[in-house]
């Protein structure tokens, strides 16, 4: 009973396999291009070394006027600024906390580039397994030798096509995942390095207050 239910359904081949590849394509490049527009509408690679520089001397006033937009690294000196008067301890959690909470919203999404990479090929390799399945169901249905053969190779090959689309697929996910996380990780170290700059601008101007 559930040999002939299996049977069944590998006998519907690798159509509706390729079909499924092509929709996670799809989803794919729509999560690629949207993670592309987020980190590219938040990039401050011309301001961070004057940011780094006015945190290193203590004038958070003009580094939090300087430090515009959405980007991690602006957020990181603007709430420094804010809560600068209630000493270096204080600045340094709400650096750590903003650093943490803008980590998930840059990796959003991500988790499905990574999956994709990691299994589109193994969906291929099942589409695969079922196009042969067929193929040498077809074989048997056709015992003569000549159209037996014709039939088989022309099943494999088709059974192929879904491990070559599994490929595909999972190849642009790894890439866009790995340039992603490198992407992610440039702008959690140069928050961290912000955060690192401010609490050593406090530390010298308290140091040059109490000399005073």
């Amino acid at each position: 009973m559930i040999e002939q239910r299996l049977l069944a359904f590998t006998m519907l081949g690798a159509g509706w396999v390729l079909w499924l590849l092509v929709g996670l394509s799809v989803l794919s490049v729509t999560v690629m291009l949207e993670r592309g527009l987020y980190f590219g509408q938040r990039r401050m690679s011309k301001r961070f070394p004057e940011l780094l520089r006015l945190c290193q001397d203590g004038a958070l006033d003009k580094a939090a006027q300087l430090a515009a937009g959405d980007a991690m690294e602006a957020e990181v000196v603007r709430v420094a600024a804010r809560v600068a008067r209630s000493g270096q301890e204080a600045v340094e959690k709400a650096v750590a906390s903003t650093i943490d909470r803008r980590r998930l919203e840059y990796e959003r999404w991500l988790f499905v580039l990574g999956t994709l990479g990691n299994n589109a090929p193994f969906i291929g390799l099942f589409g695969t397994v079922l196009g042969i399945i067929r193929a040498f169901a077809d074989l048997a249905a056709h015992p003569a030798a000549a159209a037996g053969a014709s039939t088989v190779m022309a099943g494999i090959s088709e059974a192929l096509v879904a491990t070559a689309i599994g490929l595909f697929v999972a190849i642009p996910a790894v890439l866009a995942y790995n340039i992603y996380q490198r992407l992610l990780k440039r702008v959690v170290g140069r928050s961290q390095s912000l955060g690192n700059a401010i609490a050593a601008g406090l530390h010298v101007a308290r140091s040059n207050g109490k000399g005073a």
